[in-house]
Formats: C-alpha cells, sequence, structure tokens
C-alpha cells in the first residue's frame, strides 16, 4: 500500500464525519502522524478499527486483538502526542502476541509487565507517554518475560490500557484489591450482552480500517467484547506476525525504521526453538560417537570386517555468570538439564562460576557421577563481568574441549580472540556475542 493510499485511509473517517467531531479530528490526526513519522508504528495502528466503547466497561483504552476501543472523555482530554502514544501501545501489544505469551502467569501481572516492556520502547521512539503509563528505566531493552519475574508485587498498580483478550481466565483477577474486584464485578453486570458481541476479523479476515468513527450524538458505542478462544489466539498471533513483518518492510522503505526497532522486529521474527531442545542439540554433536574398522579377532568367523560403534569420552566446560544477571532458580535449572544430558553423552563436566574472576575452583564431574553442588550459592553480585578468566583457565590447563557452555546475560568483557575449540552462548537479555553461536534464554 502506497504512503498516499495510508493517509488517505487514516483521514477518511474524518471526511465521513459530519458534523466533525473533536475525538474523532484528534484520532484520525494522531493515525495520520504516526503513518508520516513513525510509519511502523502506524501501519500496525491502521491494522486495528478504532471503536468508541462503552464507559462502563472501557475506562480508558482497550484492545481485543482486533480493535482498539476507546473512552470518549479519556481521549477528548488527551493531548495529541500522548493519543498518538495511546494507539501505538495498543497495536504493540498486538504485534507482539502479548495476548498469546501468558502462559501459566498471573494475567494482572503479565499486563504490568506487558506495559513495561511497551512504553519503554516507545519512549525509546522518542514518544511523549501520558503521567499514567508505567515506565521503569531499569526495565529497557527487556521483554515482558524478563521483566515479569523481577517486578516487585504491587496490586495497586494498574496498566494504562485494558487487554481484553483473556479476561475470562480464573486469575484474570488475582493479585487485585477488593475494590477493584468489585469494580470488575460492576463492569460485566453493567454489559450482558457482550457475550453476543460478534467480529469478522476472528474468522482470520483483514479489518475495515474506518468502520470505527461515527461523528456525532448517534455514535453507537460498544460493549464488551468477549475473550479470545485457543484457536482465535493463534490464527491471530500468526496474522500478527504477518503483519509485523509487513509494517518493518514498509516503515524500511521509507527509511523510517530505528535501529532499535529493527532490532526488536529481527528478534521476533527470527525462528525459536526451547532453549533446552537447542542445548541438547549441541551437546549431542559435541559427541563423539564414531564407526571403527580396526580388524576383529582372529577367531572370528568369516573374511568380511563389520564396523562398530566406538564411543569417546566428551570434555566439556561450563562457566556460569555469577555476577547477579542470573537468579538462583535459573542455575539450578540450568545445571539440573546438563546433569540430565551428560549422562547420556559420557561427558565429563567442568564447572566454573565467574564474575570479574573466578568465585571458586573450578569443580570437574566425570561421566558417572551427579551434578551435586549448588552453584546457585555462587552466586555474588555487585561487581563487574569479565568472560576472560574460564578462557585463560582452560588455557592454562592446557585443555581442549569439544564445548565450552556460558550461561550469561553477555553484558561485560570479551577475550579478545576467538578460541579454536566451539563455544556456546546461553544469553538472558538481547546483548550480543562476537564470536560463538548464540543461544536465546527466555
Amino acid at each position: 500500500m502506497a504512503i498516499s493510499d495510508v493517509v488517505s485511509s487514516a483521514l477518511a473517517p474524518v471526511q465521513k464525519a459530519e458534523p466533525k467531531d473533536s475525538v474523532d479530528t484528534k484520532l484520525a490526526a494522531a493515525r495520520t502522524r504516526l503513518i508520516l513519522e513513525k510509519p511502523f508504528l502506524g501501519a500496525l495502528v491502521l491494522r486495528l478499527p478504532l471503536v468508541e466503547g462503552d464507559e462502563s466497561w472501557c475506562k480508558s483504552s482497550a484492545t481485543d486483538a482486533k480493535k482498539i476501543y476507546y473512552n470518549y472523555s479519556y481521549i477528548d482530554a488527551l493531548s495529541l502526542q500522548h493519543t498518538q502514544f495511546i494507539l501505538a501501545h495498543n497495536a504493540l501489544h498486538n504485534a507482539l502476541s502479548h495476548f498469546s505469551r501468558r502462559g501459566h502467569r498471573n494475567a494482572h501481572r503479565w499486563d504490568l509487565a506487558c506495559d513495561f516492556a511497551i512504553n519503554s520502547i516507545l519512549v525509546e521512539e522518542g514518544m511523549r507517554r501520558p503521567p499514567d503509563a508505567l515506565y521503569l528505566e531499569d526495565y529497557k531493552g527487556m521483554t515482558a518475560e524478563e521483566i515479569y519475574p523481577l517486578m516487585e508485587e504491587n496490586p495497586d498498580q494498574e496498566p494504562l490500557d485494558q487487554h481484553i483478550f483473556d479476561q475470562d481466565d480464573s486469575d484474570s483477577d488475582s493479585g487485585r484489591n477488593p475494590q477493584q474486584q468489585n469494580d470488575s464485578d460492576h463492569q460485566q453486570k453493567s454489559a450482558p450482552n457482550q457475550g453476543q458481541q460478534q467480529d469478522g476479523d476472528a474468522q482470520g479476515s483483514e479489518p475495515e480500517l474506518d468502520e470505527s468513527m461515527q461523528g456525532g450524538s448517534q455514535r453507537k458505542k460498544a460493549a464488551k467484547p468477549p475473550p479470545l478462544t485457543g484457536g482465535e489466539r493463534d490464527e491471530l498471533s500468526a496474522q500478527w506476525q504477518q503483519r509485523l513483518a509487513g509494517a518493518a518492510q514498509q516503515a524500511m522503505q521509507a527509511g523510517k525504521l530505528s535501529a532499535s526497532m529493527a532490532r526488536l522486529v529481527d528478534h521476533l521474527l527470527q525462528p525459536r526453538l526451547p532453549w533446552r531442545a537447542l542445548l541438547s542439540h549441541y551437546l549431542t554433536r559435541a559427541a563423539r560417537d564414531d564407526y571403527s574398522y580396526i580388524r576383529p579377532s582372529s577367531r572370528r568367523e568369516g573374511p568380511a570386517i563389520y564396523p562398530s560403534m566406538r564411543s569417546e569420552q566428551v570434555d566439556l566446560v561450563i562457566a556460569l555468570d555469577t555476577s547477579g544477571s542470573i537468579s538462583r532458580s535459573e542455575v539450578t535449572e540450568f545445571i539440573s538439564e546438563v546433569n540430565a544430558l551428560k549422562g547420556q553423552l559420557r561427558a565429563r563436566v567442568t564447572i566454573m562460576p565467574c564474575d570479574e574472576q573466578l568465585t571458586c575452583a573450578p569443580r570437574t564431574f566425570e561421566p558417572w557421577e551427579e551434578l551435586e553442588h549448588d552453584f546457585s550459592n555462587e552466586l555474588t553480585g555487585g561487581r563487574g563481568t569479565s568472560f576472560v578468566p574460564p578462557f585463560n583457565w582452560v588455557a592454562e590447563h592446557d585443555r581442549r574441549p569439544e564445548l565450552m557452555v556460558y550461561f550469561t546475560d553477555a553484558e561485560g568483557r570479551f577475550p579478545e580472540r576467538e578460541p579454536d575449540y566451539p563455544v556456546l552462548w546461553l544469553v538472558k537479555g538481547r546483548a550480543p556475542v562476537p564470536w560463538g553461536t548464540r543461544i536465546q534464554l527466555n
């Protein structure tokens, strides 16, 4: 779609409204400015019709992964720049598929984590956030999954918008105070026909871009839509992946896709496998199982020489970043995974915790030994991070392991030269590595 066509689509609701409405005009202007100034975000916003929600349930703005709902009085009180932020905020919830990533997590706490993640992205893009938008500098560059375990319990905090894609879940109100629970119950009672709301986009059809804003007193206010079903979540997640890629391509062609947003899109679109499966894959490749063609005993009958399987011991070195970026539970989980794999691979494992230096003497476990030492106790925090000491230790002891695995956030000083053995970085966070193979841990 050409930029001129996109702008015409954004302005269409204003042109149709007779007489013109101030909120309609503001919303249309906000979409148009996003298209021109932030085409990536603007293209995502255009995928979501803007619908006025009934004030009995829509207190500010909301999204169900199909539309953006807004409270008329709330938008009327916002500046144009804050309105742009609200629209982009709702669109990013869907583009990042937050509606399908919650899993077993508490719904309210997950909503807050998603808001912290999105608001950090938009602030980095130079957008002005409303006063009620959650934001912490410490969460910059982090995903909702990474923010979730770091948050302090605060049931009084509320997200900027309402995430109404899974409000029927049993734990959606857990973590809220009694007054918030009563408000939620009151909202549900005030919209008894919400379950009858139908939306063609649930079947995968593209939404109309200008169906929303009807000016004047005849404006129809929408009842609260029903939550998404499991099938809808999967279908919409695939749709938003395609929309995300399309919006990024359109912004790149216009020369207006920032480097930070390009990294985000690349991170979201790259194929993912669970880190356990990837770790198992690389450890299995390191195992030296091969066929032997040594001549058998002369007592064996027949002239033929049959190959036999020969297995050698694998030398595996594991370095743990103990600078405070990795939690005790994550270290325990990682060591348990390695422990389950080492016996299958006949691996001799040497483990060394390190922050800016080795925090204790490396411990070596033979293939028949369990990894019984609790290395989570070595976590110190509060010091710098250097990845050099483990590599120096390997060189000083004249070792050449089949594989080194480094469990870290990848924020520290790397060795100047890549070693002559393979290195696997299991990374929590988004920091890059200069060499070796990087596996994303979320």
